[in-house]
């Protein structure tokens, strides 16, 4: 699964600013709403968004002329480098909570998520065609920022469990749903919305029964990511 350069590239902003104009209309209490995500808030959910976003301004130096190894699907069956072997999970959700909480009301954390991403966005504007050193592994820009639409639109979708949002951009969903029939090697039932497969297809909501009657054999490999 590869995609050019200015089509990731256009994706990713476009999906960035969505998931920002959601929440931006959010108050106090709605940014303590749950989320799909197990054991984060919303706020919780916009300070890893935060940290990401942080990180991406920092790959854009990363440069190489070395060849790609990963494409915007198979990125995400890699691991993950960890600053900290012995962290686990628990670790993780508990310090993104630490940092939501330093916040004196979680709208100021919105406040400082759309500095930061409207300084990104700046910088994502002049990066050209390419590859980047992306988490100890080489790719396209363009299946770079794919990646990160693919993210964006899920994390969107895992605001929504108890909020009324405008959702993902139609890009970035369809994007997500490639990633999961690339990595399933077989097209998802057309009669499955691009929300429904991208769901379904990154373990957010089991298949329903008439979902799996749909999908058939398909539904026992299901997700192909959580």
């Amino acid at each position: 699964m590869d995609l050019p350069h200015e089509e990731g590239k256009t994706a990713f902003l476009d999906a960035l600013q969505r998931y920002l104009s959601s929440v931006e209309t959010l108050d106090d209490h709605q940014l303590l709403a749950p989320t799909r995500c197990y054991g984060w808030s919303v706020v919780d959910l916009l300070v890893h968004l935060n940290l990401s976003l942080q990180e991406m301004s920092q790959d854009f130096s990363s440069t190489t002329d070395r060849e790609p190894e990963v494409n915007a699907a198979t990125y995400w069956l890699t691991d993950l480098p960890r600053s900290d072997p012995a962290a686990d999970e628990v670790d993780a959700i508990s310090f993104i909570r630490r940092v939501a909480s330093a916040y004196r009301r979680p709208t100021g954390l919105v406040r400082h998520l759309r500095r930061t991403a409207d300084a990104l966005a700046r910088a994502a504007a002049q990066v050209g065609p390419g590859a980047l050193v992306f988490q100890d592994h080489v790719m396209t820009t363009g299946n770079y920022f794919a990646t990160w639409a693919a993210e964006l639109a899920v994390h969107h979708l895992d605001l929504m469990v108890a909020l009324s949002l405008e959702g993902p951009t139609t890009a970035s969903l369809q994007i997500a749903r490639r990633t999961v029939e690339s990595l399933l090697g077989s097209a998802l039932p057309e009669t499955w919305s691009d929300e429904e497969a991208v769901l379904v297809g990154w373990g957010r909501t089991p298949p329903t029964s008439e979902q799996r009657a749909a999908a058939g054999e398909l539904a026992d490999r299901l997700p192909v990511l959580s």
